[in-house]
């Protein structure tokens, strides 16, 4: 009688153990929306591509778009699985692990250098790396200093501008910027290096003429009055100044601490494990 117990109850047990299998076999077949031989797709799959605010016409179309390129996807890894050599596969598979290594490689190595890196750097290293150097640091466009001056042409002031203009006083260039509102277009920065290239396109003036220092241009056109006046003009081919080459000498610099940051980390990694047993050469 207690084997017969003993047999019904393991009986029992597996039969509700396949019972559930089987529920669960047919719930996960419920969800599937799509095959390609053993691969399937489900519904929890499609949940994710759909906005929240989707008319029922959009959602169709864009379920049907989604299921149609999953199984062009799915068809042509099986034709190209099924049509490549084994040292194809085998060297594709080579390739996903290398790729997959460096991508972690490189995430940990961000990582460090976003905890360790000094990103302060003095404005004697610049100076000393730009000294050092300077003479590959050549530009391949022309620099200019200059300041310019657009506004209407039927302004009623336009002498008292000109002549505001054209001083070198600060009190002047302050009675300029208190009116900056009434111009179409100003710079009156001129110790600061500009690309020749970007400032022809807003003023009517030739290359030629714009390469050639001027205490004042003047050309007036249907969109008004212009007035120009270079400080200084440097070519292609010359030595680029500091002061525009700074933000290049930044980040040349914190590339270099970078590397160096990196080859010390990996020594310091090599010195761990080999102390540790975990690095033996044979």
């Amino acid at each position: 009688m207690k084997k017969f117990t003993v047999a019904f109850l393991t009986i029992l047990i597996l039969n509700s153990c396949n019972y559930f299998k089987m529920q669960e076999d047919e719930e996960i077949t419920s969800e599937v929306v799509a095959v390609v031989k053993t691969e399937r797709l489900y519904k929890k799959d499609l949940i994710s591509i759909l906005p929240e605010d989707i008319s029922k016409e959009d959602s169709i179309i864009l379920v049907r778009s989604f299921i149609n390129n999953w199984a062009i996807k799915q068809i042509l890894l099986q034709k190209a699985e099924s049509n490549n050599s084994l040292e194809e596969v085998n060297e594709i598979e080579r390739l996903v692990k290398d790729y997959r290594e460096s991508l972690l490689i490189n995430n940990y190595k961000e990582i460090l250098i976003k905890q360790q890196l000094d990103t302060v750097i003095k404005d004697s290293e610049i100076e000393d790396f730009y000294l050092k150097s300077k003479e590959n640091f050549k530009l391949n466009e022309e620099l200019v200093k200059i300041k310019y001056l657009h506004f209407d042409k039927k302004v009623i002031n336009k002498n008292e501008l000109i002549k505001l203009f054209e001083s070198e006083k600060i009190e002047d260039l302050e009675k300029l910027e208190k009116q900056q509102l009434s111009f179409k277009d100003f710079q009156f920065r001129d110790s600061v290096w500009t690309q020749l290239d970007k400032v022809l396109l807003k003023l009517p003036f030739s290359k030629d003429i714009m390469l050639k220092k001027s205490k004042l241009l003047q050309k007036q056109d249907s969109l008004g009055l212009y007035l120009v006046a270079i400080k200084g003009v440097l070519l292609r081919n010359d030595t680029a100044p500091l002061s525009y080459i700074k933000p290049t000498i930044k980040q040349m610099i914190l590339h270099q601490r970078k590397i160096e940051l990196i080859r010390d980390i990996e020594k310091i990694l090599v010195r761990d494990a080999t102390k540790n047993n975990n690095f033996k050469v044979y």
